[in-house]
């Protein structure tokens, strides 16, 4: 029997981080010194700021200090955002604040932290605060409304902190006193004095024998893997975020002794994250065993040694906001021998703020209780750190009310039970209607009215933050007047809920969308729908031997350019409407996209922010190389969820 699937099937489916990557530093603090132009808008115009659709003004009342404000005329298709770019030091800590009136009013910086309040009838302050990355020389920050939310106004804004300067080429001073604290036949401990910097150390280089080892953020670090009556030589060397490096320090000999206990412990087992945060990670392992004993275990971030600890527990802290990391622990003995590496885990940090309408950012991976095995939705976020699932499908049953599958009730079913696991364990889903067959709710309902109510009944009953309309085949992609009903109904769900995030999901030619796809963002625009995402499924192109990657990054340039005609936007502000959903190992047409197809899609999306990146489906996400397409795995060679993996990865 052929396995159901995205394309074919009987109930179918379907700007800059401000640190992306985790650095070994200590950030700086801002020292209290407002950096951006014109804050108060006395200068009685807009310089240094830039507002979308022409909508800020400069106004005498209301003002919250001076004489003159800023005032953010909202429309029902533009949010009035309105931004300054400043230059800002690396590995520093800013504060950003504002006075604010009217409704949903936002406050933040672009690709990190943001607040908002969804009423301020007089003035109200608003602030948050942000670390910069190791090599940011530049920050955006923003105020914007919400549509149809009516004009807010801001005033006295301020951004404290270093302005940026000069760059940074004084290196740091050479570490001191450089020893061996202890030695075994396999490794040495060392430590050595602390080095300083005119900004900021960030890290310390150890090399053995001339050839880089490790690098710690602390004065001390153990060289593993070594041989027994060998001896070596080791210096370190201090670098800044810079990139600038001290000298070495003073060169340590060491002979390590003659080898006793050669045996490494087992591999840690089951690593996975018991809690994130923004800013650090709570990780748990099965034990290891030694034929004499395992002394400690070695955490491993990003392949290098974040802490050592001697239990099957450990925080790594010091992480970044909205960053994916990679761990690893492998478990060590009193000689020094060191296990293999225990699974591999990713984790992506939370956002350390709510979310605003400009930094809609999503990895979900569709997640079917319809057929496919279905995982338990909680074992998969533990295994890989993704938080978002899209669950699909949302069908008609009677005519215009929605159901899963057109059978299975919204609440108090296994679909329901899914939503209650994934948001305790931290995450949350977005439902996805329609899909390429079945009984769907836009031909069904009789106009964008009804279709609206039905798509509001599933908001309400899981209080939704996102809906994916999934327009495909004839009843609804190709068929315009459903296309416009579909467009019309998304129109009012926005109006009624402030703040949701819409995303219609839609095929593509290689190039970018077919003429149906064309159509429908041209009428999006024209409807004043104000969708949020426009994702694309780069997949089922006709051609077994298509590259999966060149084809993807072909299309979603397509989809990029398409928008940028149609709504005037740059490259940037399409690409941060922009979502991919790809379809992992073997497609309908037997199009193979491999693990490292789509870790190249996966860092070509967080190159350019994309919004969205998801594949059909999790249920899939198993392997079975030589197999054929099925609904339980992918076809092809690949270890359990390792594309959800992957695409946790994803930080747009």
């Amino acid at each position: 029997m052929h396995a159901p699937n995205r394309r074919a099937t009987a109930i179918g489916a379907a700007a800059l981080l401000l640190a992306t990557a985790a650095v070994a530093a200590v950030p700086s603090s801002a020292s209290a010194a407002n950096i951006l132009t014109n804050p108060g808008f006395e200068t009685g115009s807009l310089s240094g700021w830039t507002c979308s659709g022409g909508l800020g003004s400069v106004v005498s009342t209301p003002v919250h200090g001076g004489s003159k404000a800023l005032a953010g005329a909202v429309s029902a298709s533009d949010n009035a955002k309105c931004v300054q770019t400043v230059a800002v030091q690396p590995n520093t800590t800013y504060s950003l604040s504002s006075w604010v009136r009217g409704n949903y009013v936002y406050l933040g910086v672009t690709g990190g932290t943001s607040t908002w309040t969804p009423s301020a009838a007089d003035w109200k302050q608003l602030t948050v605060s942000f670390t910069t990355g190791a090599a940011q020389t530049t920050a955006e920050v923003y105020l914007n409304g919400w549509f149809g939310q009516g004009t807010y106004y801001a005033d006295d804004i301020s951004l404290d902190g270093p302005g940026g300067g000069t760059p940074d080429t004084q290196a740091p001073t050479v570490p001191g006193n450089l020893t061996a604290t202890s030695t075994a036949a396999t490794q040495v401990s060392l430590s050595w004095g602390a080095s300083t910097d005119n900004v900021a150390v960030t890290g310390y280089d150890v090399y053995r024998n001339g050839t880089l080892v490790t690098t710690v953020t602390g004065t001390s670090a153990t060289v593993t893997g070594l041989t027994a009556s060998t001896s070596y030589t080791f210096t370190v060397k201090a670098h800044d975020a810079a990139g600038n490096a001290s000298a070495a320090s003073n060169s340590l000999a060491v002979t390590t002794p003659a080898g006793g206990d050669q045996q490494a412990p087992t591999a840690p087992s089951a690593l996975t994250a018991t809690a994130t945060a923004a800013t650090q990670v709570s990780l748990s392992w099965g034990a290891s065993t030694d034929n004499v004993g395992v002394t400690a275990y070695d955490v491993y971030r990003n392949g290098t040694l974040a802490t050592s600890v001697t239990g099957t527990t450990a925080t790594v802290t010091g992480l970044t906001a909205s960053t994916s990391y990679t761990f690893t622990v492998k478990a060590r003995d009193a000689a020094g021998n060191a296990s293999a590496a225990s699974n591999s885990l990713a984790v992506t940090t939370p956002s350390s703020g709510g979310g605003t309408p400009g930094t809609f950012k999503q990895a979900a991976p569709y997640l079917y209780n319809g057929w496919g095995n279905p995982p338990a939705a909680a074992t998969v976020m533990n295994a890989t750190g993704i938080k978002w699932f899209t669950l699909a499908f949302v069908l008609a049953q009677n005519g215009c009310n929605p159901t899963w599958d057109s059978q299975r009730p919204l609440l108090n079913g296994v679909d329901q039970q899914t939503i209650n696991a994934v948001r305790a364990a931290g995450g949350d889903v977005v439902p996805s209607f329609g899909g390429w067959s079945g009984n769907k709710l836009g031909p069904n309902c009789a106009d964008a009215t009804a279709l609206a109510g039905a798509y509001q009944k599933v908001i309400d009953a899981y209080n939704l933050k996102a809906i994916d309309i999934d327009i495909e085949n004839t009843d609804e992609f190709e068929n315009y007047t459903v296309q416009d009903r579909i467009l019309n109904a998304l129109k009012i769900v926005k109006q009624k809920n402030p703040g949701i995030k819409t995303i219609v999901t839609f095929g593509t030619a290689t190039s970018g969308p077919t003429a149906p796809g064309n159509r429908l963002i041209e009428q999006s625009k024209a409807l004043g729908a104000d969708i949020d995402v426009f994702t694309i499924m780069p997949f089922d192109f006709g051609n077994a031997s298509t590259d999966m990657y060149a084809a993807t990054v072909s299309a979603a340039t397509g989809l990029k350019n398409k928008l940028k005609s149609v709504y005037g936007w740059d490259d940037a502000t399409a690409y941060s409407h922009l979502g991919i959903s790809g379809m992992n190992g073997l497609s309908d047409n037997n199009e193979t996209t491999t693990i490292a197809n789509w870790t190249a899609i996966r860092d070509w999306a967080n190159t350019n922010h994309i919004a969205r990146l998801a594949f059909w489906s999790v249920n899939r996400d198993r392997g079975c190389a030589g197999g054929g397409l099925q609904e339980t795995c992918s076809g092809i060679a690949q270890s359990d969820w390792q594309f959800t993996s992957i695409t946790a990865g994803f930080t747009g």
